[in-house]
């Protein structure tokens, strides 16, 4: 058996090294253009050139969750696309997300505000029932972050594409449900995959049916930066229809310093942090993967082309 590594930004020393200790029976290489034919590879943004090289991939890894940038490749027909189920990512995300939901529900970024002015303020305390948290996608990610935040006690709507029955949540599924979501919905934290149908879903008109139409929706953007349609963000913050955002995702990465989200007041960026990878458990999960693919069992976590997840 021989896998084939191609991690673009990426330092490939360690995850060879990790593949080569948990599959002791296979032959993994760094890629090269015109290097032998591969049973499987195991990628992060490959080029085409790469994909064109290797047309006999029985299974193409990836090193991540999201896989819109994969698919955007013409890939070899018969070879299974695998994205990581969770990989310690799961936790990450949830921490990310219950903070900047308490940052905003307490109001620490006025605090924070107050004690750059050496100002000692009072807020007055906010009813959790008034600000109930909507969660797009429910995957492994999702449903691990919705369940974060009902331990806070906070009323916690899911929608998903397809119904699900998650308990401590109230469940929405599909397009027919999607507009009862969002209005029942103060705070929204996305983690939907991206796909043509999900693209520019967070829009002025979608995030203006937050909080029951009325002011003071906030967003949490975990997903990917081409969900949000930046133009419509800034208008709906000045207006006061969104009390405020998170964003750890952009359409182009890294944020452009003259970008306006740096410097608006109720804008928080980080730098796509909000769930990294996590090699050794990485490489564990992967190398599982292809062990049961070679004994023909089944796996999790294989991509869907047709829906892009």
């Amino acid at each position: 058996m021989r896998i084939t590594v191609c991690l673009t930004d990426n330092r490939p020393d360690a995850w060879i090294e990790g593949l080569r200790a948990a599959l002791p029976e296979a032959m993994v290489e760094n890629w090269r253009p015109g290097a032998p034919q591969a049973d499987h590879a195991v990628v992060w943004a490959p080029p085409q050139e790469f994909i064109d090289d290797q047309p006999a991939l029985r299974g193409i890894f990836n090193i991540g969750a999201g896989v819109d940038a994969l698919l955007k490749l013409k890939l070899p027909p018969e070879a299974q696309v695998v994205r990581l189920d969770d990989a310690g990512m799961s936790v990450q995300m949830a921490e990310y997300v219950c903070h900047a939901l308490i940052r905003h529900f307490r109001e620490f970024d006025i605090y924070e505000a107050d004690a750059r002015e050496s100002r000692w303020s009072f807020r007055k305390p906010r009813e959790r029932e008034d600000f109930a948290v909507g969660v797009m996608g429910l995957g492994v990610l999702g449903e691990r972050v919705a369940k974060a935040v009902a331990q806070f006690e906070f009323p916690v709507n899911g929608w998903s594409r397809s119904p699900k029955a998650i308990g401590g949540l109230r469940c929405f599924a599909g397009e027919a449900e999607f507009d009862d979501f969002l209005g029942a919905s103060r705070v929204l934290v996305n983690l939907l995959p991206l796909t043509e149908a999900t693209r520019g879903i967070l829009n002025r008109e979608n995030l203006s049916r937050l909080n029951g139409g009325e002011p003071g929706g906030y967003l949490i953007n975990v997903g990917r930066g081409a969900h949000l349609v930046e133009a419509d963000l800034i208008p709906l913050l000045d207006s006061g229809r969104l009390a405020g955002a998170t964003l750890d995702v952009f359409e182009v990465e890294p944020l452009p310093a003259e970008h306006p989200f740096w410097r608006h007041p109720k804008i928080t960026v980080t730098p796509h942090g909000s769930a990294r990878t996590v090699r050794e458990a990485s490489i564990a999960q992967i190398a599982g993967k292809i062990r049961a693919v070679e004994l023909g069992e089944p796996i999790a976590g294989v991509v869907g082309r047709e829906r892009g997840y």
